[in-house]
């Protein structure tokens, strides 16, 4: 089947950034990274990937800018408030046979479900003896999620998330204000490693009792998500835990043969 120009040029697009820059979007869902990749080049001015390409080649302040807005950072505190429910009853009991707890939070965005999983461990009262690995592709969104900071006007929500998730205390306990600005207290945030690391590329990260990937997978075309669900289920300890998101299912992947389902209506797995 023959190719037309825009076609070509955005799949040099995607192996230009991997040779260049070494980030592999070329297994991403192809509709998706194109629609903003599209967004990208209108709102450079741009008036194709060839142009596109051009610049990310020559200007890594403009790539920065790129990969910021082609990278997904949709995140909310609590998020699918029933899997967060079931993380709270069901898998934090068994957790807490453990003497140490080593938790990967993958494609962790601006932070907020990683320091939702810190409430539900301090509240457990798992926290000082858990480690949460919280990465990501982009180095940005890394610092954002290191600030814990957010506007005020948000808190109603966050509160009402957490109320939803099983929460029965103050929301207000883990936040203090100044201004317009809300900060999550230092105590969440003790136990936070934040690195960059990507899924396509890069290797198992930790062993661990518990992975998250929530709403990544998503992103990502049939052969990488295969990758991606084998790269976690490696980084697990004997029965450890993996965490999908609600839209995202290993049931149909290869990989899917190291893994028991243990909740499947919050997309909670576990290795066999």
């Amino acid at each position: 089947m023959m190719l037309i120009a825009d076609d070509i040029e955005f799949d040099l697009l995607l192996e230009a950034i991997w040779l260049k820059h070494g980030y592999d979007f070329r297994h991403y869902a192809k509709a998706s990274l194109r629609r903003r990749l599209e967004a990208f080049l209108v709102k450079s001015s741009m008036p194709s990937f060839s142009h596109l390409q051009y610049r990310m080649l020559r200007d890594p302040l403009f790539f920065e800018r790129a990969l910021d807005e082609i990278t997904v950072q949709t995140t909310e505190m609590f998020r699918d408030a029933p899997f967060f429910a079931s993380l709270r009853n069901d898998v934090l009991p068994i957790l807490q046979t453990y003497p140490s707890i080593n938790i990967w939070h993958a494609g962790c965005s601006t932070g907020d479900e990683v320091y939702s999983v810190a409430i539900l461990l301090k509240e457990a009262g798992l926290y000082e003896r858990s480690t949460i690995y919280a990465t990501d592709i982009n180095p940005v969104v890394l610092q954002t999620a290191k600030d814990a900071k957010y506007p005020i006007s948000r808190i109603k929500e966050m509160t009402k998330a957490y109320q939803l998730a099983g929460g029965t205390l103050p929301f207000s306990n883990y936040y203090t204000c100044k201004d317009d600005t809300a900060y999550l207290i230092p105590e969440l945030k003790k136990n936070i490693v934040y690195n960059t690391h990507n899924l396509a590329t890069d290797e198992a990260f930790i062993d661990a009792q518990l992975v998250i990937c929530r709403n990544v997978l998503i992103y990502f075309d049939r052969d990488l998500q295969d990758h991606v669900v084998g790269l976690m289920t490696r980084s697990l300890s004997h029965r450890g835990f993996l965490c999908l998101g609600s839209k995202e299912s290993a049931s149909f992947l290869k990989s899917k043969v190291h893994l028991d389902t243990f909740r499947k209506d919050v997309k909670i797995y576990r290795k066999l």
